[in-house]
């Protein structure tokens, strides 16, 4: 959720939400028990809402609030509000990362997918585990596939001659995520336990320009709303790029190979700790 949002799409995004689900299925398989019977979890970049609705299956008994600064991803989550069958309670509310902090202290902070968005997130983490419950958990899952083609090929066509004029600066890479040993050294300086891993999944998509489908709804959307007022333009943008995908991810007799990275964290803050959250 950077200064200036990309324009989001639920229904594009939900268009692949059984593959985008399961990294948050593995993050939340992940994280320990929580110190709270009836837990505060603050979901930071809910989206549409559809795995947020997952941490009630966890913690039933848990009060949940979906954070974004999509107004359509938060109309579509909005189905989801209410009491939950554990007899907790799920809603759902307007939050920018990057100025973000629990009105209250917090069992569970879970971001998926979401801080790719927001420049120098790290550096928001010592605030985030200071409002964390002592033996509390944060927990972020980020794509680490910013080399992969899929990412590669669009920087390089809007670098082009043709492009660069309109899309400068638009699309990031160095800085849009750390290493996995760049979250460990952050968040254990900050005083966690943490573990760290990455995970490189094979998508098996289905469908004419599989991949060019996927990233119209996450990876793409900056260079849509760049040219969104000029139509021509970005058609002509995503012609040239579908014709790279298509070399670069040949389908095959039972849909397209997407191999993509992805890097998980999940620290805990020690049960004796203080900070605003233990006073």
């Amino acid at each position: 959720m950077p200064a200036t949002a990309p324009t989001w799409d639920p229904a594009q995004y939900l268009r692949h939400a059984g593959h985008r689900a399961r990294p948050f299925t593995d993050l939340l398989a992940r994280i320990p028990d929580l110190p709270a019977d009836s837990p505060r979890i603050a979901d930071l970049g809910c989206g549409p809402g559809n795995v947020t609705v997952l941490l009630a299956d966890r913690w039933p008994a848990a009060r949940i609030t979906g954070y974004d600064n999509s107004p359509r991803m938060l109309e579509r989550a909005r189905q989801y509000a209410g009491p939950t069958p554990g007899g907790g309670h799920l809603d759902f509310a307007h939050a920018d990362a990057r100025t973000w902090t629990p009105d209250e202290p917090c069992d569970l902070l879970v971001s998926n997918a979401t801080l790719q968005w927001v420049p120098g997130h790290a550096d928001l983490f010592p605030g985030w585990i200071d409002r964390l419950a002592p033996g509390g958990t944060l927990a972020l899952q980020v794509p680490g596939n910013f080399d992969a083609p899929s990412h590669r090929l669009m920087r390089e066509l809007a670098g082009s001659r043709r492009w660069r004029d309109r899309l400068d600066g638009v699309l990031r890479h160095d800085d849009a995520v750390l290493t996995p040993e760049g979250y460990l050294a952050r968040l254990t300086a900050a005083g966690c336990t943490a573990d760290v891993w990455e995970t490189t999944y094979v998508h098996l998509l289905t469908g004419d320009d599989a991949v060019l489908d996927w990233v119209r709804g996450t990876g793409l959307r900056p260079v849509l709303d760049a040219l969104d007022g000029d139509p021509a333009a970005r058609d002509a943008f995503v012609h040239e790029y579908r014709a790279v995908l298509r070399a670069a991810y040949p389908a095959q007799a039972h849909g397209t190979p997407f191999p993509f990275r992805r890097v998980f964290a999940v620290a805990r803050k020690p049960a004796g700790a203080t900070g605003e959250a233990g006073r």
